[in-house]
């Protein structure tokens, strides 16, 4: 079973499923919790195009649950400076696995200090922690045959 590891700024979970897949897995978990995907960022590409160097299939996906967001930018207009939420999906370092990370947004919005902030922080952090719980269990029950892509 893949663990999940806290990374003191976020949570990430390692899945026995390739790139590809696990992109589709973490955009319909997103979708699942109530997150829309507002940005996506290929690094691979970016980095091949900017600087010519060659890296693994990495996406960051910035999500927004737009009844937290609101919340959150009715309380601290600048709060847009913390915002979206980013989800990460890579390529893992064996062949047909992949890690998918998503922000601590407690540990993101702590950096506001409010702490009237807290338990919005809490609870988008339990969503995003269901998005991740969503996608393990998915890849669990991916066909053998599509676990490598």
């Amino acid at each position: 079973m893949p663990a999940t590891g806290a990374l003191g700024y976020g949570f990430e979970i390692a899945l026995p499923v390739g790139y590809e897949q696990a992109v589709a897995l973490t955009r319909s978990a997103l979708a699942a919790g109530g997150f829309g995907v507002l940005t996506e960022i290929d690094v691979r590409a970016t980095l091949k195009k900017k600087v010519d160097v060659e890296f693994r299939p990495y996406v960051i996906l910035g999500a927004c649950n737009p009844p937290l967001a609101h919340k959150a930018l009715s309380a601290e207009r600048l709060i847009g400076l913390l915002l979206p939420c980013n989800a990460v999906v890579h390529a893992g370092d064996r062949p047909g696995t992949s890690v998918v990370a998503v922000i601590d947004p407690v540990v993101q919005l702590g950096a506001t200090g409010r702490d009237d902030l807290k338990p919005l922080a809490m609870e988008v952090r339990a969503l995003l922690r269901q998005v991740l719980e969503r996608v393990r269990r998915d890849a669990a029950a991916t066909p053998e045959t599509s676990k490598e892509s």
